[in-house]
């Protein structure tokens, strides 16, 4: 081969490299750091599974561009630079190259959210291209979210799709759920284990005859039947708020024969879901919340059965005390009589302060 050949394929090769490299993500673990209910996969891509999981990493300059795919069918992210809400977006069953704008060159911080939860399958987040770096973690406070469709977000925003339209998660966004807007409310970490439908003891249009109830998919890390994958805990929650009861006083669709609701059974199924959560968590302080979708007289027996639940466990005087926390009217105005953005707004400016009394400072 003669030297201008020689020189030539140099040139062919680097031009192609730096081509390839162009379109081709970073995936370096030491870079992206998760949080929320992840899984790693064996090529360093993350899946994102549970509402709110997320990943975070930092760039310089003023953009970024972050590759990430939905499997089977569209989903949804939520992006966040520099602490601040930058949008919702959709994301296709295949590989999306979203651009991450700031508004200044420099430094900063860029998280990606799992708008959706377990249930509407995974987002692969495969990496992103740009001047990367690993964002610093500060030590803060802990909370666990424990619940159903109110603490995914389902339902609470209505911006691109009206109700009644597209998919049934097409509303769903978890950034915005009263969980995480109380958790950002205290500057603390956070992970949400939620299931729409799903109940202690039965769920919204079941019995517990053919469908998993929380008790039965918390320790799975998908939060479904499928026990094959074990949730690896190792989060440590300061607090554990538990928002169960609203599918078990339903009604259902109405349709499907639905039993008068078994207090007891309630309260047995509770009691022991809350021993499941010390095993994992010892040193939590467990908070039991209603739901402002449950009114009337039934409102009043769901206090019954928190502060019965909560009397049984303070009586063993093993744990941190539990204490049961009764939202003040607010009334639902998402999908499906779901909370929407401004009603999670609500009830996380309620639910904050009484959290911050048991954080300290």
């Amino acid at each position: 081969m003669r030297i201008e050949q020689k020189i030539i394929l140099f040139f062919t090769t680097f031009l192609l490299s730096i081509i390839c490299n162009a379109h081709t993500p970073q995936k370096s673990k030491s870079i992206f750091s998760t949080s929320g209910r992840v899984e790693i996969l064996k090529d360093n891509n993350i899946t994102l599974i549970g509402s709110a999981s997320s990943v975070t990493f930092g760039f310089k300059g003023q953009e970024c561009t972050i590759f990430v795919k939905a499997e089977d069918h569209h989903n949804y992210i939520v992006i966040e630079v520099d602490g601040k809400y930058i949008g919702r977006q959709q994301i296709q069953a295949s590989q999306n190259t979203i651009p991450v704008k700031a508004n200044t060159n420099g430094d900063h911080i860029v998280t990606i959210y799992k708008a959706t939860e377990a249930a509407n399958g995974n987002i692969i987040f495969t990496g992103a291209k740009g001047q990367l770096f690993k964002a610093k973690k500060n030590k803060k406070k802990k909370i666990e979210f424990i619940g159903d469709s109110i603490t995914c977000g389902m339902g609470n925003d209505t911006i691109a799709i009206p109700c009644g339209k597209g998919e049934w998660y097409d509303q769903h966004n978890a950034y915005y759920s009263y969980a995480p807007i109380t958790a950002r409310a205290l500057n603390t970490d956070f992970v949400l284990s939620s299931v729409s439908g799903i109940g202690i003891y039965r769920n919204w249009n079941d019995e517990h005859d053919k469908e998993a109830i929380m008790p039965d998919v918390y320790e799975n890390l998908y939060l479904n039947k499928d026990n094959s994958k074990p949730y690896a805990f190792g989060f440590n929650p300061d607090i554990t708020c538990i928002a169960l009861g609203t599918n078990d006083f339903s009604q259902g669709d109405g349709k499907k024969e639905r039993l008068p609701f078994n207090e007891e059974k309630y309260i047995a199924n509770y009691i022991n879901f809350i021993n499941t959560v010390y095993k994992h968590s010892p040193d939590t302080q467990i908070v039991l919340l209603d739901s402002p979708m449950v009114n009337g007289e039934k409102s009043q027996t769901f206090a019954k059965c928190l502060n019965r639940i909560k009397d049984t466990i303070n009586g063993e005087k093993k744990h941190k005390p539990v204490s049961v926390f009764i939202y003040k009217s607010v009334t639902p105005h998402g999908c499906g009589y779901h909370p929407e953005i401004e009603d999670d707004k609500l009830m996380a400016a309620q639910l904050a302060p009484y959290l911050q009394t048991l954080l300290g400072n």
